[in-house]
């Protein structure tokens, strides 16, 4: 191929294009456990909220319920992937394998958001979540019926692979965040005055984007090491709905998705799908959550 600005014009319309066709298809799941914030600087602060008391009879002046402060920020991550195509190359007419590279590259991109997002839930044991105690601790604020305040658990501790329950049935509110400031997008180094091209004779493509994943409503979340036997799943639903606001009132969480690694799949799936237990009994959690089995659990 001759290299002109109209031939370099097309080859980076054509790269593009693959890359779009790897970013458009590859499939995504991350917005299932995690809420997408716009941020619109480095960071995002967020002031966790304490439980609302709910609705009230409105006698004499309101209760005013005001956001604590806290020094819990999200910090945005720039993020690259960039391919070198050979000068020599493009001049050989040998194109053919950048095709699909390319697409790799968009498919690579568009799948990163899932690798922070799932990747974050078994650090939730020892990461600190916006209260200051790890995301999956047996030491949060809670309150009982009464509205006293109380010690809340939403994990089991135990030296097995990882699994979880949620509450993901609600619209604007999920366990995780990602925190969104720049949307990928992709970019070229092909003049000949750039030092890449001058020194070695190659043109650069990357992609690029800024966000990042953290932790968000911990009362959305149950993690447990333990055994998933119908014992511990009991105690994790259990926990998840006995939750309740500074009046009494429940917060109404609804355990809605059992979320675990290849290697407790037959368990889930015997515990949530099966209609009859060894025994011949009914098996109560019968269809009680769907079932997602992450690959990036155990």
């Amino acid at each position: 191929m001759q290299i002109t600005p109209q031939s370099l014009t097309a080859l980076a319309q054509g790269f593009n294009a693959a890359f779009l066709q790897g970013f458009e298809s590859a499939p995504s799941g991350y917005q299932q456990i995690a809420m997408t914030i716009p941020s619109t600087g480095s960071a995002e602060n967020y002031g966790w909220m304490k439980d609302l008391p709910g609705m009230r009879e409105w006698a004499g002046q309101r209760v005013i319920h005001n956001l604590e402060a806290t020094t819990a920020q999200l910090v945005n991550k720039h993020w690259e992937h960039t391919v070198g195509v050979s000068i020599d190359d493009i001049e050989d007419d040998k194109l053919g394998i950048y095709k699909t590279i390319f697409s790799q590259q968009g498919e690579i991109a568009a799948r990163h958001p899932d690798d922070l997002v799932w990747g974050l839930l078994s650090k939730g044991f020892t990461t600190t979540g916006f209260d200051g105690q790890p995301f999956f601790d047996a030491d949060h604020a809670g309150f009982d019926r009464a509205g006293k305040e109380v010690s809340w658990s939403n994990a089991q501790s135990g030296g097995g692979a990882a699994w979880f329950l949620f509450d993901l049935s609600r619209n604007y509110l999920k366990p995780l965040i990602f925190q969104s400031r720049k949307a990928v997008q992709f970019t070229r180094k092909d003049r000949q005055e750039d030092d890449n091209v001058f020194l070695e004779n190659t043109y650069l493509f990357g992609a690029d984007a800024r966000y990042v994943a953290g932790f968000g409503f911990h009362q959305l979340a149950f993690g447990s090491r333990d055994t998933l036997d119908a014992d511990n799943y009991e105690a994790a639903r259990l926990a998840l709905s006995t939750q309740y606001r500074p009046d009494g009132s429940p917060l109404a969480v609804r355990p809605t998705h059992l979320v675990v690694g290849v290697s407790n799949e037959a368990r889930a799936r015997t515990l949530l799908m099966k209609e009859r237990l060894a025994n011949g009994e009914d098996n109560i959690w019968h269809g009680s959550a769907q079932l997602i089995v992450s690959p990036w659990l155990e």
